[in-house]
């Protein structure tokens, strides 16, 4: 009782994680099937680099061993792209034109290899710095903290300039709006902590004491 127990308690989570990074590949292309502007919202934001970089990053925090940090980060990203091009496989994209932009001879494996491929290797150490900004929770660990964001940030200004699409435009507008924000918070709150910390320290003579 107490081994299976055990095994439940270990297994769960990890099935958890992965079902999340599967949930996580559907959402991008089922969204982006949805004819309006939310769909077309939630189907951007859920297929490009960072929202993913910030699933990983969430998986790192929530464990607490580096092992399954990296290792369900990795292979949860690995899941969520099978998923994505899997999604894409069966329900290709078809244009007013008719013609399917989305299809195995389009080289749909191949990329689906390389994204696969590059969402488990990358997600190894985006998995470790989540499991370290929950292990550095004051001021040491900021840097850690702003990775995401930042990542955010970065990719929503570069995106922005080849936008074509207005509400594309403003998705892009508010990613970078609320990264900043998030960036000024996180900065404001470790100086915040670090500045009371050194308020509640008891004085040099009071040690020797």
């Amino acid at each position: 009782m107490k081994i299976s127990h055990f095994s439940c308690s270990r297994i769960a989570p990890i099935v958890a994680v992965l079902g999340a990074g599967a949930l996580l590949g559907a959402i991008g292309p089922f969204a982006s099937k949805i004819d309006n502007s939310a769909g077309q919202v939630v189907g951007v934001i859920f297929s490009v680099g960072w929202s993913w970089a910030c699933f990983a990053f969430l998986v790192g925090y929530s464990r607490r061993s580096r092992i399954e940090a990296t290792l369900l980060a990795s292979s949860a990203l690995a899941v969520g792209v099978a998923v994505y091009y899997l999604f894409k496989f069966l329900s290709p994209a078809v244009p007013p034109g008719g013609h399917i932009i989305s299809g195995a001879s389009d080289g749909l494996f191949s990329r689906a290899l390389f994204w696969g491929t590059s969402a488990f290797v990358l997600g190894a150490p985006v998995g470790f710095l989540g499991r370290m900004a929950r292990r550095m929770p004051g001021i040491g660990g900021l840097g850690v903290r702003l990775v995401v964001p930042l990542i955010a940030f970065f990719e929503a200004s570069l995106r922005a300039y080849d936008s074509q699409d207005r509400v594309v435009e403003m998705v892009w507008a508010s990613v970078r709006a609320l990264s900043a924000v998030a960036v000024v918070l996180l900065v404001g709150h470790a100086v915040w902590t670090w500045w009371r910390g050194r308020g509640v320290r008891p004085p040099a003579s009071a040690k020797r004491l």
